[in-house]
């Protein structure tokens, strides 16, 4: 049977175990512990620094998104036989890439004391009062989450309690408190793909991590049916790994800040945030005005150009992919060509990009005013179906398949196509 490539792109973000929410079939939790799937929530939510996310409820927690409750101390040794915390009030990884000694380090804290582990195990000189490491921020957490630069001001970490959210920048050791009413009183966060999630109950509300607004959709949502497995409950049904075999994609690029998108049907899915978990959402949660899938994609100049049929959307990438004003333009007034396009790249630090049309590979300027194109070449095949160009040179894909060239002009004047490559997990975390 065929699949669509919405369902083909849909698998794939699956397919890692403890990567991504995966919701469906009945829990599997033991009678005797804890039950995620019940309405009491959790204490604290954390990933480590190996991106695999643990829930904390009591003196218990659950490893990733599926599987049974254990013991807290089995993973985190003293957190509970040693000092008989039973609960942890708060919990995040640290993102401080300045500081190699803190980041990805994470903190649990409980009453007025702070934990640090790192490789699961808690460094020397812990447990420490709170202010010791953070000064300013209160005892008595109800959660905490990180924010990297670039999605708050600076590399800060948001601390909750009650209504109130202390912003810890970790840079200048300071605290700016701030009053978020309108939100749920979190009893755990998490930041998750770039997007912040305030927990309470088994509800989830998402919310903008520098202004506390509520975004994305009607909330708050049952945690249930996205963030972990359990019976009558999920919102991507059934889907199983899907295997490298079966990999189709429409388009794939990096942008300038080093993201990294494939796109199939109406979906994308990024690449970068494997750590996190690969998940497919709509094209249009992103670039609003592309509901209909992509033919190809390319980025330049912190600009990311969506194209399809013989429209050209050209998104502002810095701010939140904003769809530039007068867009979308037609092919011809923008890139100076007509045709449908099956692929698009540009190499890093370069400014021309290359447009592949069948069995035609042309070069366009895009420094140039008006741009045009500066040469043309026949390709030793066709039925492309997308180009990426990195520091290591361009991958050329053809259904699951994948030709490497070491240059532009390599690929541009070949005429004996190289050995075919296989797409696989390391790629796109499918199934070999």
């Amino acid at each position: 049977m065929e699949l669509s490539t919405t369902t083909l792109l849909l698998c794939l973000a699956l397919a890692l175990s403890n990567a991504a929410p995966v919701p469906g079939d009945a829990a599997v939790d033991d009678a005797s512990l804890p039950d995620r799937c019940d309405e009491i929530g959790f204490d604290a939510i954390t990933p480590d620094e190996n991106g695999t996310t643990f829930f904390f409820r009591g003196s218990h927690l659950w490893k990733g998104f599926r599987g049974p409750a254990q013991l807290s101390n089995e993973s985190f040794q003293q957190l509970d036989d040693i000092h008989n915390i039973g609960h942890v009030d708060a919990a995040f990884r640290m993102h401080n890439i300045k500081h190699e000694g803190d980041h990805d380090h994470m903190y649990f804290f409980v009453d007025d004391k702070v934990f640090r582990y790192y490789g699961h195990a808690l460094e020397n000189g812990y447990p420490k009062d709170i202010q010791q490491d953070f000064p300013g921020v209160p005892s008595h957490l109800d959660a905490a989450v990180e924010c990297p630069k670039g999605e708050c001001m600076a590399d800060s970490v948001l601390f909750f309690k009650g209504h109130d959210v202390h912003v810890y920048d970790i840079a200048t050791k300071t605290v700016k408190t701030k009053t978020w009413s309108h939100l749920p009183v979190c009893t755990s966060a998490l930041r998750w793909l770039e997007h912040y999630y305030c927990f309470h109950g088994n509800n989830f509300t998402r919310f903008h991590p520098v202004l506390g607004q509520v975004s994305g959709g009607v909330y708050p949502k049952d945690a249930r049916d996205y963030f972990m497995k359990c019976p009558n409950h999920g919102h991507g049904g059934g889907h199983t790994s899907l295997n490298c075999s079966d990999i189709k994609i429409d388009a794939i690029t990096t942008d300038d800040a080093g993201k990294s998108y494939v796109f199939a049907g109406t979906n994308y899915m990024r690449l970068d945030t494997r750590r996190e978990g690969l998940h497919a959402f709509p094209i249009a949660r992103w670039w609003k005005e592309v509901t209909n899938g992509v033919d190809a994609v390319f980025s330049y100049s912190d600009n990311m150009y969506l194209i399809k049929d013989d429209q050209v959307y050209i998104y502002n990438a810095a701010a939140q992919y904003t769809l530039i004003e007068g867009y979308p333009k037609t092919l011809k007034e923008e890139l100076g060509i007509e045709g449908h396009v099956d692929a698009a790249f540009v190499c890093p630090s370069h400014a021309t990009v290359h447009i592949i049309t069948g069995g035609t590979i042309r070069a366009i300027d895009l420094s140039a005013t008006p741009r045009v194109v500066t040469q043309e070449w026949t390709l030793p095949f066709s039925h492309i179906d997308a180009a990426l160009c990195s520091a290591e040179g361009i991958n050329v894909f053809i259904g699951a398949t994948y030709y490497h060239y070491e240059s532009p002009i390599t690929l541009a004047t070949s005429r004996i196509a190289p050995e075919p490559q296989h797409v696989n997990t390391a790629m796109m975390g499918c199934k070999e």
